[in-house]
């Protein structure tokens, strides 16, 4: 049995991505694959936990889980608003890629990428991962994974801060319908600002 020569490993170099260079289909691509591999690492999750991720996704009765949603995602995009307004660019910078991947898209392919993301992820992160650790270490993953705003504190603390913020409101409504909502609103709608905003610009 031939050995692997682990001396290979050695020549791997990690390298910046310019996200100028990246087409858009390869964007698209990886936007996809990253976010079935967050499902199946979720469903892996719960598979472990002994867990039915099909009744957690059972609909809510009543309005106010919805009204939870709407609310925490209203309150994060006037914060959102009044760190764009007093808050330099250099600091919210994620690279560009919220710009790239939602600039020249129609309002269906922003509401269809900003549905799939939510589900995907509160799978995941509220889901599974809260089951087990909470929503404070919870809210330190999930910054974690962000990691294009690790640079900047201010946004790092924000990430963080909306993700305990959903962590929190799956517990009292007692349902992911609602951080997935509220994750749903608020990327649906900064991706229709980068939208209209690019379009005015042109």
């Amino acid at each position: 049995m031939k050995k692997f020569d682990f001396n290979r490993l050695k020549n791997i170099r990690l390298q910046k991505v310019d996200i100028a260079k990246v087409s858009d289909k390869t964007l698209l691509m990886n936007l996809y694959f990253t976010q079935l591999l967050t499902l199946l690492i979720a469903l892996g999750i719960m598979w472990a936990q002994a867990r039915n991720p099909l009744a957690l996704l059972s609909l809510p009765s009543g309005a106010m889980p919805w009204i939870w949603g709407a609310g925490f995602a209203g309150a994060v995009l006037a914060v959102d608003a009044l760190i764009s307004r007093w808050i330099p660019e250099d600091v919210t910078d994620d690279g560009g890629i919220n710009d790239k991947l939602f600039g020249n898209r129609s309002i269906l392919q922003i509401v269809l990428i900003s549905f799939i993301v939510a589900v995907c992820e509160e799978m995941l992160f509220r889901g599974a991962v809260q089951h087990m650790i909470g929503p404070y270490w919870t809210s330190i993953l999930f910054a974690s994974m962000h990691f294009r705003y690790l640079r900047h504190w201010l946004m790092t603390g924000l990430v963080f801060s909306i993700s305990y913020g959903l962590g929190w409101i799956a517990i009292q409504s007692g349902t992911l319908w609602t951080p997935i909502a509220a994750h749903f609103i608020i990327d649906m709608v900064m991706g229709l600002i980068i939208r209209f905003r690019r379009r005015a610009e042109s």
